[in-house]
């Protein structure tokens, strides 16, 4: 099988708390309610590109337990292939805990359980060959990391895209390059541009150019995003919707952008895929609950068909 995307990256339980406020250093609050579901950035990537209608399929690493049973089921229930998952005999499952308030705001926390033993040498090539993109996200530890940047190294006719994540844009750019000179796409957030480069969104995605990628989107939340390929520049205002749960808006984004450039969309329409996608997904609680179907995409009017 051929895939569209691979995605590459940390494999979670997601255990969401609605909270009356997030607390700050030495402040109290308290949970209003509770919900458990799949998660991790590189997988709702994923989960957000097969429902549009693409191949996509995963590489990353889940324990032999009852979570890692729920994630892996979860995947084959939303067409992502699971074949380039790693099922590990010991250890425990990632764990990201959010803690959401009543405007939607988050507060996110992460166990790494069996992500971090993820080494290179566990990775099919071969599988990874059979993709048109891969799709990279951040994980907490080294292992894994380095495991991507063998990966990539490798992969010669595969493009690269890469959501770093807060967890990698803290390595700082040096430790990025050998991913961001083989991106095709770089899709960070505002601050993330910032730890990187040291630079608004806007100088910062020259300096992410210039070190490789082919094209930078910024997630900017409530402002919408920033996109440029250095001889373009648009900046999108988001689509207006009540917001419920911004977990996963930004993998989201990254589904619905790679949509586009995947369907050869130009760089604008690529930019209102992605602000469409993270709107449904904001829509609802969870990072998954509210992610369109293809059939979903005629609500924004695209210039081209679809």
């Amino acid at each position: 099988m051929k895939f569209d995307v691979i995605c590459f990256g940390a494999l979670n339980i997601d255990r969401l708390y609605q909270v009356n406020r997030i607390a700050g250093r030495d402040e109290e609050s308290f949970i209003t309610d509770f919900k458990e579901a799949p998660g991790g950035s590189a997988a709702n990537t994923a989960v957000g590109l097969a429902r549009l209608g693409l191949r996509t399929g995963f590489i990353g690493k889940v324990s032999d337990s009852h979570e890692g049973k729920l994630l892996l089921n979860d995947f084959k229930r939303q067409n992502v292939d699971t074949n380039g998952t790693i099922i590990s005999k010991e250890g425990d499952c990632g764990i990201a805990m959010a803690y959401v308030d009543a405007k939607g705001d988050r507060a996110l926390y992460a166990y790494p359980g069996v992500n971090d033993t993820l080494e290179s040498k566990e990775v099919d090539l071969e599988y990874a060959r059979k993709t048109e993109f891969l799709h990279l996200t951040s994980f907490i530890g080294t292992k894994p990391f380095d495991a991507q940047k063998e990966l990539v190294r490798e992969l010669n006719d595969v493009r690269v895209s890469l959501d770093p994540g807060e967890l990698h844009a803290r390595r700082g750019l040096a430790a990025l390059k050998p991913l961001l000179e083989k991106s095709a796409v770089t899709l960070p957030s505002e601050n993330e541009v910032r730890l990187l480069t040291g630079k608004n969104y806007v100088e910062g995605s020259k300096i992410l150019i210039k070190e490789g990628a082919s094209i930078v989107a910024v997630k900017l939340g409530e402002r919408g995003c920033y996109v440029t390929d250095e001889r373009e520049k648009h900046l999108l205002k988001p689509y207006k919707v009540k917001v419920v749960d911004t977990t996963g808006a930004g993998d989201a984004f990254c589904a619905g952008f790679l949509y586009g450039v995947i369907r050869n969309r130009d760089l604008y329409e690529c930019g209102r895929l992605g602000n469409f996608v993270a709107s449904r997904c904001i829509e609802k609680a969870g990072a998954r609950e509210g992610l369109p179907s293809h059939s979903d995409l005629k609500d924004i009017e695209l210039k081209s068909a679809l």
